[in-house]
C-alpha cells in the first residue's frame, strides 16, 4: 500500500511538474556581439619577401625560440640545429637566443639586435 501511494504521489508531482512549461525570460534590449568565421573576400596587400643571400658562408644565423611550453620545451632542437650547423657547414655563425616577448609578443631588443648585427637569416619558430 505504501508503495503504491509512493508512485501515486511520484507521478502527479511529475504531472504537475510537467505542466508548468519554464520559459526563458524575454531578452529585451540586450545586444550579443558574435564574430563571423566566414572568410573575408577583400584580399590583404601583399608585402614581397625579401631577396635571398647568395651564400652563408662567414655569416650569422639567429636561431629566435618563441618559448611556446615554456623556457625549456624546445631548446634541445635549436642546440640539435646549432650542432648540425657546426658539423656540416662550419663557416656560418650560429647564435639561439629566447625572445623575451614569448610566442605572442614582441622583443625590440632582439629585432635591433639582428638588424644591428647584419644577420645572414633567422630561424624563428617553436619546436618539440
Amino acid at each position: 500500500m505504501k508503495r503504491r501511494l509512493l508512485y501515486g504521489s511520484f507521478l502527479l508531482i511529475t504531472i504537475f511538474l510537467i505542466s508548468f512549461r519554464i520559459t526563458p525570460a524575454p531578452a529585451g534590449d540586450r545586444l550579443l556581439t558574435v564574430l563571423n568565421p566566414a572568410i573575408s573576400s577583400k584580399m590583404v596587400e601583399r608585402v614581397p619577401l625579401t631577396e635571398r643571400t647568395g651564400t652563408l658562408e662567414g655569416r650569422t644565423i639567429y636561431m629566435i625560440d618563441l618559448q611556446w611550453g615554456g623556457p625549456e620545451a624546445a631548446y634541445s632542437v635549436y642546440e640539435e640545429m646549432q650542432a648540425w650547423f657546426s658539423r656540416n657547414m662550419p663557416a656560418v655563425k650560429t647564435e639561439i637566443r629566447r625572445s623575451s616577448g614569448g610566442p605572442f609578443g614582441d622583443d625590440a631588443a632582439l629585432r635591433k639586435e639582428i638588424v644591428e648585427k647584419k644577420a645572414g637569416g633567422a630561424i624563428i619558430g617553436i619546436g618539440g
